[in-house]
């Protein structure tokens, strides 16, 4: 496209100056993160790489299949890196209901998003498709994965008042509320800081991608408030049916609380 300003080897490989940087820095202050550093941007250089060739295919041959099969290996790691995100023992009824929200919640906010906000014809447009499931699935398991880190150690540390509200005649849903509510806002809330300084303090990753290759500011902006409506819609209904359906799973039949040793 006229304009746009592409990036020779050299270019890129300069770059990397920015690690050689924070190596300096944490070698400096003697933080023993260089493995990690060094890891971390190797393999963001090789995934993003095999995934551009990968991108570059399934745009030119869009087809149903290819669709079904690349929304389904996200979603499988979407859930498969919420069960390592969580340090806490997760029982195999939670596992199911995080593995549940995540397919209802992102897979219904996408394809309203899809067929209703922006209409793409075919619906299985991978140039479309593709890079908006990303973002709500990326999010939402952010999300799912802050709710449940929440709700497991809430639960777990404030195990007495629980028993102690059951013992006073309280229902599981009422015993946990608080715990729940809680969850529920730790999770949106990194989704609702970005909202606010969006355009101000920073200028999104999708709307500054679009801009740089040679979208109108405008067309990019319009864009950017969908899917960002797009990424809360689907935070938000993924967290609460997660949270709606999890807190379940620590009650028995006799409505007593029962925690995974």
């Amino acid at each position: 496209m006229e304009g746009v300003i592409d990036l020779e080897l050299w270019q890129m490989i300069s770059a990397y100056i920015f690690v050689i940087i924070l190596l300096f820095i944490v070698k400096a202050r003697g933080i023993s993160r260089e493995k990690e550093i060094i890891i971390s941007s190797v393999r963001m250089t090789l995934q993003l790489i095999l995934t551009g060739y990968i991108l570059v295919y399934l745009f030119n041959y869009s087809n149903p299949l290819y669709t079904i099969v690349v929304i389904g290996l996200m979603e499988a790691f979407a859930i498969y890196t919420v069960f390592k995100r969580t340090k806490s023992k997760l029982s195999i009824p939670l596992k199911k209901i995080i593995a549940i929200a995540m397919l209802f919640g992102t897979l219904s906010s996408l394809f309203y998003f899809l067929l209703v906000v922006i209409k793409i014809t075919p619906w299985y447009d991978n140039r479309y498709f593709i890079p908006i499931a990303g973002m709500l699935i990326g999010n939402s398991m952010t999300g799912i994965s802050l709710g449940v880190t929440k709700l497991v150690d809430d639960i777990y540390q404030q195990r007495h008042l629980v028993e102690s509200a059951l013992m006073l005649g309280a229902t599981p849903k009422a015993a946990v509320k608080d715990i729940v509510d809680k969850a529920f806002d730790s999770a949106i809330l990194p989704t609702i800081n970005s909202m606010v300084g969006m355009g101000i303090v920073f200028l999104p990753g999708m709307m500054t991608g679009q801009i740089l290759s040679g979208t109108s500011p405008v067309t990019a902006i319009k864009y950017q408030i969908a899917i960002m409506l797009g990424i809360l819609g689907s935070v938000s209904l993924t967290v609460i049916l997660f949270l709606q359906l999890g807190y379940k799973t620590f009650f028995n039949e006799e409505s007593q609380l029962v925690l995974p040793e």
